[in-house]
């Protein structure tokens, strides 16, 4: 594990457009499966990693609170899934399963969709307004796994109220900390390291 920060790309970027298979569904999920939403959650996350372990919990209820919403919200994994078989596709399968996440989790083999935000780290969070650029890049909340701190989201679900209130997300955004994406040999990016 390497102790990872969010690249935090800047501000007002234009969301990349992708097409992943949800591992539960099958269905496939892009940027027009929220066409309709005032905003999108977009969150890098997977199945070993102990910082998403610590929020899994949060995550699952994230998804509850704004399921009737006009956030949209979609997970992805692009993991190694061959040297890290928790983060393959049946694996993170039974993890939305277990947690009744109420938003696609999706997977992402060829990890270009990663490249393409500039995912470094599990968890990863990013939140667009309604034209699709970017509001907020950043933390969950302060919580880390051995901070004793409680999982709040504050941090995050400030920021999701702020654009779906048609407003700039206030204050300084703090990089989400967790471990970096684990990419295939050969394939890691030029900001990874």
């Amino acid at each position: 594990m390497v102790l990872t920060a969010s690249t935090m790309l800047p501000l007002g970027t234009q969301a990349p457009d992708f097409h992943l298979p949800d591992v539960v569904s099958g269905k496939t999920i892009s940027l027009a499966t929220f066409a309709e939403k005032k905003a999108l959650l977009i969150m890098f996350i997977c199945q070993h990693c102990p910082f998403v372990k610590h929020i899994k919990s949060e995550l699952a209820q994230l998804g509850k609170d704004y399921f009737t919403s006009d956030l949209g919200i979609v997970a992805i994994s692009a993991n190694d899934a061959e040297k890290y078989p928790d983060d393959a596709p049946e694996s993170l399968k039974t993890m939305a399963t277990e947690l009744d996440f109420k938003f696609p989790l999706c997977f992402d083999q060829t990890q270009e969709v990663a490249k393409a935000y500039t995912a470094a780290c599990t968890p990863d969070f990013f939140v667009f307004d309604a034209e699709r650029q970017l509001a907020y890049r950043g933390q969950l909340d302060d919580s880390r796994p051995s901070n004793n701190k409680p999982v709040t989201g504050e941090d995050l679900r400030a920021a999701i109220e702020a654009v779906l209130a048609g407003k700039s997300v206030p204050g300084e955004q703090q990089p989400s900390i967790g471990c970096n994406i684990k990419w295939k040999p050969g394939n890691e990016p030029s900001y990874f390291g």
